[in-house]
């Protein structure tokens, strides 16, 4: 088996270490052009500064390009596993933050898609050492998929309930009130069971009226639903991360990953040094 050569580990020491110095340089850099080039972006789609800075901007965004282009390269080189980078979650987002300039050579407007390079701005957390803050987004996902199965359920109950209220909206409604067809109705429906209300369709006839009404009550408890699953599974999971260290004192267990003290009697944790006094 060939031995990687040092280049490579030079290289990537310097694109995924921000612990040395041309590292930090390199990152914050890294972090500069992706704002600049979502600022660019958005310049863009302004149409006084399209006007008037069109090609600066569309220039801009080229140079951008090739520098990302050339980054995600070097980054595949620096991979010591080239398909465990390239289909990673930052190695996804590299690549989709590249393709859509070259997708707007065939299809006009395509590069507007490449503010996903915002996505990018996600390194900011390992770059500054905010592992704190990737754990903690740990749990809610811990949350959200333990919630996974009640969620999908309620989901099928209101997409039912949906169908059921857009149908019955077509049937007393009609065609002569806007409620053109089914599909319309349903429309209408999601958009007063999400209490949205945009106004463009709206029901004119008692029956109608009334059964709207029943539609934007039901609304409010459909909101508080996933809210209160979601809200017990970010509890589970937070519950779960507490270790099993229990109390020499009291034999209280469950306590906080990084606790010092038990939380019920104050007693120090195993494996955890009392903090010596100074005089």
């Amino acid at each position: 088996m060939l031995e990687r050569a040092a280049w490579r580990d030079t290289l990537a020491n310097v694109i995924d270490n921000s612990d040395t110095r041309a590292g930090r340089v390199f990152d914050v850099l890294l972090i500069l052009a992706i704002v600049l080039s979502v600022l660019a972006v958005m310049l863009d789609s302004v149409g006084i500064y399209r006007a008037r800075f069109g090609s600066v901007l569309r220039t801009l965004e080229w140079i951008l390009t090739v520098l990302f282009t050339v980054e995600y390269v070097l980054r595949l080189i620096a991979a010591r596993t080239v398909r465990r980078y390239a289909f990673s979650f930052f190695g996804l987002v590299d690549v989709l933050s590249i393709l859509p300039a070259y997708v707007a050579l065939l299809v006009p407007g395509a590069q507007f898609l490449l503010i996903i390079r915002v996505l990018r701005l996600l390194r900011i957390f390992r770059i500054f050492k905010l592992v704190r803050y990737i754990s903690e987004a740990s749990v809610l996902t811990l949350a959200l998929r333990a919630s996974l199965a009640k969620i999908t359920v309620f989901l099928a109950v209101v997409l039912t309930m949906i169908v059921v209220i857009g149908t019955l909206m077509y049937v007393i409604e009609g065609p002569h009130y806007g409620f053109t067809s089914i599909p319309t109705s349903i429309y209408w429906a999601v958009v007063t069971l999400t209490t949205v209300g945009y106004g463009d369709i709206a029901p004119k006839t008692p029956v109608g009226k009334t059964l709207a009404s029943v539609a934007m009550i039901m609304g409010y408890g459909i909101i508080a639903v996933p809210t209160g699953i979601v809200t017990v599974g970010l509890a589970q999971a937070q519950a779960n991360r507490r270790s099993d260290r229990p109390c020499p004192r009291c034999g209280l267990e469950r306590h906080e990953t990084d606790a010092r003290y038990c939380r019920r009697c104050g007693q120090a944790l195993p494996g955890i040094q009392e903090p010596v006094a100074t005089p």
